[in-house]
């Protein structure tokens, strides 16, 4: 039986303190958001009802229901996504799997960073210098997504991108050994393996265009349109930009309206990400490795 030593002692004291340290960066990360949601729905809830999640704005959005802003919204996540998650799969695979170490590669991926640190006002007047006036598109869902597809793919990249440079090396060996392609190992072998990184990236992009508001204010939300768009050439309300007006521009607002658009929003963040998240630890569960 070994004996402990004072080095020991210290060593046990030393780690319980770590430990403890941690703990505690954890709950401090943890109760303001806990805090936010008990104020939402503290303050919130009694705005809640089908009424308010199924009818539009009335009485100069002073009353009524979020459900036009609620479905802009689906709309443009929804586009956004469709935009972004292709192009920017596409480009993490190829600085994975095809790009060699040189001085392009490298001012791509400084491209990439710097990007993703752009503020997002800047994004919307590109938006509209880009997709609303030089391409026509006029203000239109399909303006606000593309804007929103541009500012998100950084984070798209960079999840692909790390998801598909933690597949061993060996298992690309393996099946190059075999005689099969580049092309055929990344379709059967690197890309199945990463699609939990990849949907990282999705849940974070989910998470960053549905709260968006200076992007769309300029390219394609409109403060009020009690009507459903039909294409995604058609202008849309959506909820971060009913959440800043009626918080700050309808004069007369309920106080518990606000919070009720802002705790729907946060639902409907949530309710995306869970799917996402139920869908990655399914996959994650079937790897072999």
């Amino acid at each position: 039986m070994f004996e402990s030593t004072a080095l020991n002692d210290k060593n046990r004291r030393v780690e319980k303190l770590w430990r403890l340290l941690f703990c505690a960066m954890t709950v401090m990360l943890v109760v303001p958001v806990l805090l936010i949601l008990g104020v939402l729905v503290v303050k919130g809830g009694p705005a809640i009802s089908m009424d308010f999640l199924f009818t539009d704005p009335t009485d100069g959005m002073t009353a009524g229901g979020v459900f036009p802003a609620l479905i802009g919204t689906v709309w443009l996540v929804a586009v956004a996504l469709l935009l972004s998650v292709p192009l920017g799969v596409a480009a993490a695979l190829y600085l994975s799997e095809y790009a060699p170490d040189n001085l392009l590669t490298r001012i791509i991926n400084l491209a990439i960073i710097n990007l993703a640190g752009v503020p997002s006002i800047v994004h919307a007047l590109f938006g509209v210098g880009a997709f609303v006036i030089f391409f026509q598109f006029g203000t239109s869902i399909l303006a606000a997504s593309l804007t929103l597809a541009v500012m998100t793919l950084p984070v798209v990249i960079v999840a692909t991108r790390e998801s598909m440079q933690s597949v061993p090396h060996a298992f690309r060996e393996a099946c190059w050994n075999m005689g099969a392609t580049r092309w055929q190992t990344i379709r059967h072998v690197v890309l199945p393996n990463s699609i939990s990184g990849i949907l990282t990236g999705v849940i974070l992009e989910v998470s960053r265009t549905a709260g968006e508001t200076a992007p769309i204010m300029f390219t394609g939300a409109a403060l009020f349109l009690p009507y459903l768009p039909q294409s995604v050439w058609d202008q849309t309300m959506a909820m971060s930009l009913h959440l800043f007006v009626v918080a700050t521009q309808v004069p007369g607002v309920p106080e518990h309206l606000p919070f009720g658009v802002a705790l729907v929003l946060i639902s409907m963040v949530l309710a995306m990400n869970a799917v996402s998240i139920g869908f990655r630890m399914y996959l994650r569960g079937k790897k072999k490795w």
